[in-house]
């Protein structure tokens, strides 16, 4: 079933700055950068031995590139929590990792520039490859102390009942 715009007349396309996470149902405080949803396919090449000399091509395994969300330290414990599940050192022999739970699925949003919500892509079977609690930290710097998670998932897909909004427009007195 096709879905038809509501809001044909919007030339510009969406921004990149007005976005949320989310995860267990709640958004994540402070995340400040997303990487890019990617995702490839192989390219398998053959040939029968009476075709041509060129090859023909079909698709082949697809793969998901990482997540890395980025923000900004402060006192929110929920990347490191989640970071724990995967290896939770001093926990005790046998006990570091909880493979029971360490895997989420998350939610992407991107609004535009009024705040309305414009698409959101579900990302599935989540898992922390990767925790940076802490950057370098330099005494000389004028910076935000940044952390950062790898996300290693098993894809994502767009959530089609997220619909174009209408965009309000300001009526002149």
């Amino acid at each position: 079933m096709a879905q038809f715009s509501v809001n044909a007349q919007r030339f510009d396309p969406y921004k990149n700055f007005k976005f949320r996470v989310k995860w267990d149902g709640r958004f994540v405080a402070g995340v400040s950068k997303v990487s890019a949803l990617k995702r490839t396919t192989e390219v398998v090449e053959h040939r029968d031995g009476a075709d041509p000399s060129t090859a023909r091509k079909s698709p082949g395994r697809t793969k998901y590139e990482a997540i890395t969300l980025t923000r900004g330290v402060t006192h929110d414990v929920e990347f490191e929590r989640w970071a724990n599940k995967v290896w939770n050192f001093g926990s005790g022999l046998g006990a570091e990792v909880s493979l029971k739970d360490f895997r989420k699925d998350l939610i992407i949003e991107l609004y535009n520039e009024a705040g309305q919500l414009v698409l959101a892509y579900k990302v599935f079977r989540a898992w922390v490859s990767e925790f940076q609690s802490l950057p370098e930290l330099d005494s000389n710097a004028n910076a935000v102390a940044i952390q950062t998670l790898k996300l290693e998932h098993e894809g994502w897909e767009r959530d089609v009942d997220v619909a174009e909004p209408q965009e309000p427009s300001f009526v002149e007195p």
